[in-house]
């Protein structure tokens, strides 16, 4: 029973910092100091991959008449342009993909750390602060994902390799990219969410593979749990963040990551100096 209450708050815990900007490692690297799972590490590992999974899902099930360019309901018109955005999507997720194959493992031995994790929030908060204050009073350019063109999609998908550098949120850099080159708020974050199918679905399968499927009957239905959980919760927050940014910046975040940034840093230094 407390292995399932764990398993539910990491759930909860996954699906709001995975879509909003604040970086789901920085949160999880600190909750985990206090809520970890008494289980072998091998399940650990798959559990993180798995509530990502679930988040995942939420984006598929919110967004899927969007994204389905077979819908019955759509004009010829309206499914080549769904075809466009998959095309502008894929074309985004190619950075990604050749950089993280490359990179994956040395990332996760020198850069897995409360240190960095501390510094990419701290620095990006910042950034956040800055961009959205540049920002003031212009008009995007792209106030509809129709006008995303393929450069802008491809210049998001670079700022997207940023992320595998932990701290940095993958939601976060690639927001802030898409404000960077004049997406507006609603477009960066939509592409942002439909980015991470790709990306998130490839790298989960790489972690499945990696790590294999040799769980018991109860680690398999704590896995479930963890998804359903994340799942449900990134629902709420995909929807919360989309209304959100109708009427506010970003802003709030980045002084949420300083914040957060400088506990990490002070909670680890404290934590090593009286170990």
């Amino acid at each position: 029973m407390l292995e399932a209450l764990k398993v539910i708050f990491l759930g909860i815990v996954e699906g709001i910092t995975e879509w909003l900007p604040i970086s789901s490692t920085g949160h999880l690297i600190l909750v985990e100091e206090f809520v970890k799972l008494s289980l072998r590490h091998e399940f650990v590992e798959m559990f993180n991959v798995v509530i990502q999974f679930g988040a995942i899902l939420a984006v598929i099930l919110i967004y899927f008449n969007k994204l389905n360019p077979f819908s019955a309901k759509k004009s010829e018109k309206q499914k080549m342009m769904t075809i466009q955005l998959w095309i502008k999507v894929i074309i985004a997720t190619l950075p990604a993909m050749v950089i993280g194959l490359l990179f994956d493992d040395f990332v996760d031995k020198h850069f897995m750390n409360a240190y960095v994790v501390a510094a990419m929030l701290i620095i990006y908060g910042i950034l956040f602060i800055i961009i959205e204050k540049k920002h003031e009073g212009v008009t995007p350019q792209a106030t509809k994902l129709s006008q995303l063109t393929i450069p802008m999609a491809l210049a998001i998908g670079g700022f997207q390799v940023l992320a595998m550098i932990p701290g940095t949120s993958r939601s976060g850099a690639t927001i802030l990219g898409g404000l960077i080159i004049g997406a507006s708020r609603s477009v960066a974050a939509e592409f942002t969410f439909f980015l991470a199918i790709p990306v998130m679905f490839g790298w989960s399968l790489l972690k499945m593979l990696k790590f294999g499927f040799a769980f018991t009957g109860q680690e398999f239905l704590l896995l479930l749990l963890g998804c359903v959980v994340s799942f449900v919760v990134s629902i709420f927050v995909i929807k919360f963040l989309m209304q959100y940014i109708k009427k506010h910046d970003f802003k709030v975040f980045g002084y949420y990551r300083i914040v957060l940034g400088v506990i990490v840093f002070l909670y680890f230094t404290v934590s090593g100096l009286l170990a």
